[in-house]
C-alpha cells in the first residue's frame, strides 16, 4: 500500500512536457532568483575557480573576462531564452519536435539528455569529494580519468540517490531546495575565500591585489596546462551556460516564469556563483595547493565548507537531471516523467564514478554547450524572422513532418564547421560559439526558405 502512494503521488505531479504551463502554475521573480543563485552557485564552482589558476589566468584577465563574460551571459538569458520561453509557455524539446519532427528531434533529445546526464555527473563527483572526507577516501587527482577506489563508487552513489530523488519531485521541489539552500552556500564561499587569505600573506585589504598577481592567479600555467589569456575568461563565462541561454534549454526552467524580465534574475547566479564563488574558489585552491572541492572547502571552513561543497553540487545537479528526465522523455511521451528521471540518475551518477568528468570540466562545458547551440538558433529564427519573411514557423508540425531536413542540415553542418574550423585552424573550443551561432542562423534562414519555397512550386505544378 505504501509503495502504491509513493507511485500516485509521483504519477501526480504534472510537468506539462506536452501542453504550454497554465496560468495558475506560473511563478514569481522569487523563485527564479533563489533556483539561479542555487545552481550556479554550485559544487562546479569548486573546480572551475581552481582551473582558471591551473591554467595560468593573470589577475586582470581574471576579474575583467569575468565582469564582461557574465554580463553577456545575463543579457543572454534576458534577451534571447526568456521572450520566447514565456510566450510558448512550452518545454525546449516539445518546441523543438514543432519545428523539427518527432524524428529529428528524438536524436536531439537523446543527445541533450547525455550531456545533461555527464554535467549533472560531475556535480555529483563534486559532491562526493566532500562527502568522503571524514572517511578518509582518497580523492581524485587532475590527471585521474577512472575512479581511485571502491569508496569513492559508494560515495557517489549515495550522494546521487538524494539528488534523483529530489529531481523525481518536479520542478517545485527543485526550485523550493534551491531556495532554501542559496544563500547559505553564497556567505560560505565568501567566508572561505576571506579565511584563506591571510594563509596567503594578505593582512590588509590593500595587500590583496599584489597577492593575487604574485600568488594566485599569476599567469604561469601548472605543468601540462595551456595558457588561458582575457578572451578565454570571457567567453567561457559567457558560454559555460551556452546550452541553457542561446541553446534555449532554459525555455523548460523559464516558461514557469510570469514575466519574460525574469530572465534577468539570471545575475544571481552569474555575479554570486560565476563571479564571486570562482574567485573565492581560486583563492582556496592556491592556499590549499589542491583541486578536489572538498578538500580545499574543507581546509579553509572546515565543517561548513564541506557540507557547502556538497550542498552545491546537489543544487546544480537537481535542475540538471531535471533537465535531462524532460529531454529522455520527449523521445517516449507514453512514460512517466518521474520513471524517465529515476533512469537517467541511474546512468548519471554511473558517470559520476570517473573524475575525468570534474578535471576535465571546462572542456566539457564547452563541448556540450556547442553541440546544443545550433538548436538554439533555429528556435530563435523560426520564432522571430521565419515568419517575417513569408515563410513558416513550426513547419513540421503544419506539414505533418517526422523528420524535417532544414534543421537537420542546421545542427550538422554548423557543428561539422565548428570542428573544421577546431582541427584545421587550430581555433579553441571556447571561441567558436559566437560564430557558430550566426552560422546556424544563417544556415537555417537558407535551407528552409530553399525547401518551403521548393516544395510550394511542387504543389503548384501538381495543381
Amino acid at each position: 500500500m505504501k509503495e502504491n502512494t509513493v507511485v500516485n503521488k509521483l504519477n501526480s505531479i504534472e510537468e506539462f512536457e506536452r501542453t504550454p504551463v497554465p496560468e495558475r502554475k506560473l511563478k514569481g521573480l522569487k523563485s527564479f532568483i533563489g533556483m539561479y543563485a542555487g545552481e550556479h552557485t554550485a559544487g562546479t564552482e569548486f573546480v572551475i575557480g581552481p582551473l582558471f589558476v591551473a591554467h595560468g589566468v593573470t589577475a586582470i584577465d581574471l576579474f575583467a573576462g569575468l565582469i564582461m563574460g557574465n554580463l553577456l551571459a545575463v543579457l543572454s538569458w534576458g534577451f534571447i531564452c526568456a521572450p520566447i520561453a514565456t510566450h510558448t509557455r512550452e518545454t525546449l524539446y516539445f518546441k523543438l519536435e514543432k519545428i523539427c519532427g518527432r524524428n529529428l528531434v528524438g536524436i536531439y533529445n537523446l543527445v541533450n539528455g547525455m550531456m545533461f546526464c555527464f554535467l549533472a555527473g560531475s556535480m555529483i563527483a563534486v559532491s562526493a569529494t566532500a562527502v568522503g572526507i571524514p572517511f578518509n577516501i582518497a580523492m581524485p587527482e587532475l590527471g585521474d580519468w577512472l575512479p581511485t577506489s571502491l569508496g569513492w563508487i559508494v560515495t557517489v552513489f549515495a550522494v546521487g540517490a538524494v539528488i534523483t530523488v529530489v529531481a523525481m519531485l518536479g520542478y517545485e521541489q527543485v526550485s523550493r531546495f534551491a531556495n532554501i539552500a542559496s544563500p547559505w552556500m553564497i556567505l560560505v564561499f565568501v567566508a572561505a575565500g576571506f579565511a584563506a587569505l591571510p594563509d596567503l600573506g594578505v593582512r590588509s585589504l590593500g595587500d590583496f591585489w599584489q597577492v593575487a598577481q604574485e600568488k594566485i592567479w599569476t599567469g604561469v600555467p601548472m605543468e601540462g596546462q595551456s595558457k588561458f589569456t582575457f578572451w578565454h575568461v570571457m567567453f567561457f563565462a559567457w558560454f559555460a551556460n551556452m546550452a541553457m541561454h542561446i541553446g534555449m534549454a532554459d525555455m523548460s526552467i523559464l516558461r514557469y516564469a510570469r514575466k519574460w524580465q525574469y530572465g534577468f534574475s539570471s545575475a544571481t547566479g552569474m555575479f554570486l556563483g560565476h563571479f564571486v564563488a570562482w574567485i573565492a574558489s581560486g583563492i582556496l585552491c592556491a592556499a590549499a595547493g589542491a583541486i578536489a572541492p572538498g578538500p580545499i572547502a574543507y581546509n579553509a571552513a572546515g565543517i561548513a565548507g564541506a557540507i557547502c561543497v556538497i550542498i552545491a553540487g546537489w543544487t546544480t545537479a537537481n535542475p540538471t537531471i531535471y533537465r535531462a528526465g524532460l529531454a529522455i522523455q520527449g523521445m517516449m511521451p507514453s512514460v512517466r516523467r518521474w520513471k524517465v528521471t529515476l533512469a537517467v540518475g541511474v546512468v548519471t551518477t554511473l558517470a559520476a564514478c570517473f573524475p575525468a568528468l570534474v578535471m576535465r570540466l571546462l572542456d566539457f562545458v564547452a563541448l556540450y554547450g556547442l553541440i546544443l547551440m545550433p538548436m538554439g538558433a533555429v528556435i530563435f529564427i523560426d520564432f522571430y524572422v521565419l515568419p517575417r519573411m513569408g515563410l513558416k514557423d513550426n513547419f513540421a508540425t503544419k506539414e505533418g513532418l517526422r523528420f524535417y531536413w532544414a534543421p537537420a542540415f542546421t545542427w550538422f553542418t554548423t557543428l561539422a564547421l565548428c570542428l573544421l574550423l577546431n582541427m584545421s585552424a587550430g581555433v579553441d573550443i571556447f571561441f567558436l560559439g559566437l560564430p557558430g551561432w550566426f552560422l546556424a542562423a544563417l544556415l537555417y534562414i537558407g535551407a528552409s526558405r530553399f525547401l518551403q519555397q521548393r516544395k510550394q512550386t511542387i504543389l503548384e505544378k501538381a495543381q
